[in-house]
């Protein structure tokens, strides 16, 4: 006997499936955090000292996810082709900045750029990096700071080697955090690289985190289930349609 061809609710199972999907996601949250005071120093930024500054915040935000972050960034004053800077987490480290402008490829320089310092976002989704940000039509403060929306310089060399070292340096970016627990300790360091007068301030920073959940909501897992069901349903009653047709 010719088994007959049964065509499946297509309706019924896209719907299902959309169920299903719904159940296992949850909606992402943005926190943000801005730091303006309680910083060493008073945020000035040792001229020509490797060793640095840093500040250190705990953050307890409740999800324990991330999708994506950001940070912003106030410096003033300095070179900011002599600054290092670099935010970390949970032992994942993403250079900021890494002496902006110095490159070997043209137009090349030692130094890097001699403006005195930024106000800045920087963005996995910024249109350039800002290593280059001289390349790129930048806009200006009236305080000569660097404005606008970047992407993390990301360069993973010592900011003492050669030009063509950095110019070409491995690039990390704020992806290295997709899925990493936001809380508890992030450290923002600035390090000044080239002695000789200029010295930064940090003004402030802000971090911002785009997290999750790890664990579905009672809605959605009940939604879960109820999709489940449907699809459970649907199957026995299929199979019992297959079974009086080929009777």
């Amino acid at each position: 006997m010719k088994t007959p061809f049964v065509r499946i609710d297509g309706a019924r199972r896209t719907f299902c499936y959309l169920l299903v999907c719904a159940s296992l996601t949850s909606n992402a949250s943005v926190y943000t955090q801005t730091f303006n005071s309680g910083f060493v120093n008073n945020g000035l930024i040792p001229d020509g000292n490797l060793a640095g500054w840093s500040d250190m915040r705990t953050l307890a935000i409740g999800d324990n996810s991330i999708t994506s972050i950001s940070v912003k960034l106030n410096v003033s004053g300095g070179f900011n082709g002599d600054l290092y800077a670099y935010i970390s987490h949970n032992g994942v480290l993403v250079p900021l900045l890494n002496r902006v402008g110095v490159a070997s490829s043209s137009p090349g320089s030692s130094f890097g750029y001699s403006n005195p310092g930024f106000i800045i976002t920087l963005s996995s989704g910024g249109a350039s990096d800002v290593h280059f940000y001289g390349r790129n039509s930048p806009d200006f403060n009236e305080s000569g700071q660097l404005t606008g929306t970047w992407q993390p310089d990301g360069r993973i060399v010592n900011p003492l080697l050669s030009p063509a070292s950095i110019d070409q340096g491995n690039r990390l970016n704020f992806s290295s955090y997709d899925n990493q627990d936001p809380n508890g300790t992030w450290t923002l360091f600035f390090a000044d690289a080239s002695g000789g007068g200029g010295t930064s301030s940090l003004v402030s920073w802000e971090l911002d985190i785009t997290a999750v959940s790890a664990v579905p909501e009672p809605v959605n897992v009940a939604l879960g289930i109820f999709a489940a069901a449907m699809i459970g349903s649907g199957a026995i009653r299929w199979r019992r349609s297959i079974s009086r047709k080929l009777v």
